[in-house]
């Protein structure tokens, strides 16, 4: 198995959000801080802001957690003028034998993307960039052949549609959310092939219909959402990372037959992202 990794390391290959977690990127949060709250998280916790040894001794077992579960864990250079570099979903996102690099949404987030684009022209691995002002990974959600694009304050209809002329073989659906909200993972997070977790107030009436066509949706709190419930990490094999404070929605997934692993990273969703938005897949099985 192994040895089948290393020989397709050259080629990316990401299907959905559920399959068995081979390859994926993540960051130290050696500079993390909240420098301009731009979600809600960010506005309760900016006057303590960030215990930056708290936060990086909470990512180091974070990454022991997927290095124990078989996954590659790639470490992207932590740099003092990117302090939401934690982030790494954002900068890029993998759809088949492709990762497409955003263009960020926020000044403060510009210039991220190229240290992915480095990465990947390292190693040699075949990338796109959306040039349409602006799209980020938390708003693409893949399963198969269809891909949700939330429409947000950081990903545009512009962006969306250069997205299906790249990939027009997909069914590219556009997901429009209460703003203030910052991205759709959030809010919606599918979890298998037939279930998904959602935050319903965040959505209207038929986004809601459109959602349960395809799946069966289990509900989150609104005391969970603000705790990043829905933002969990598929690990493969219905294994489910997820953060201890949220009980409730940790005895769902349960309850519907998940694995849930706990994984304590308290100080980084202060900043308004948890384990979806920490890690950029680029293998998955």
């Amino acid at each position: 198995m192994l040895m089948e990794r290393k020989e397709n390391h050259n080629q990316a290959g990401c299907q959905n959000e559920y399959g068995a977690l081979e390859r994926v990127l993540v960051c130290p949060p050696a500079f993390m801080k909240i420098e301009e709250a731009i979600n809600e998280t960010q506005k309760h916790f900016l006057k303590d802001n960030i215990d930056r040894e708290k936060a990086m001794e909470q990512h180091r077992l974070f990454i022991q957690l997927l290095h124990e579960h078989g996954a590659d864990v790639v470490q992207l250079p932590p740099l003092a003028v990117y302090p939401e570099q934690v982030f790494t979903r954002d900068i890029g996102f993998t759809i088949g034998d492709t990762v497409f690099i955003s263009t960020m949404g926020t000044d403060m987030r510009s210039g991220e993307d190229d240290i992915l684009k480095e990465w990947l022209q390292e190693s040699k691995l075949k990338f796109e960039k959306i040039k349409s002002p602006s799209i980020e990974g938390g708003d693409v959600i893949a399963d198969g052949k269809k891909i949700w694009a939330g429409i947000s304050s950081r990903t545009t209809e512009k962006a969306v549609d250069e997205l299906r002329n790249k990939l027009p073989d997909y069914d590219i659906i556009a997901v429009p959310f209460d703003s203030q909200y910052l991205h759709l993972d959030c809010l919606f997070n599918i979890i298998s092939p037939e279930e998904a977790l959602i935050y319903r107030p965040a959505f209207s009436d038929e986004m809601i219909e459109t959602f349960e066509a395809h799946y069966e949706l289990i509900d989150v709190t609104d005391d969970e959402q603000f705790t990043m419930g829905p933002n969990v990490l598929g690990i493969g094999q219905d294994k489910i990372i997820s953060l201890p404070v949220n009980q409730d929605i940790n005895k769902k997934l349960r309850r519907a037959g998940y694995d849930v692993i706990e994984c304590d990273i308290s100080e980084i969703i202060k900043s308004g992202g948890s384990f979806r938005c920490c890690t950029l897949p680029v293998n998955r099985s």
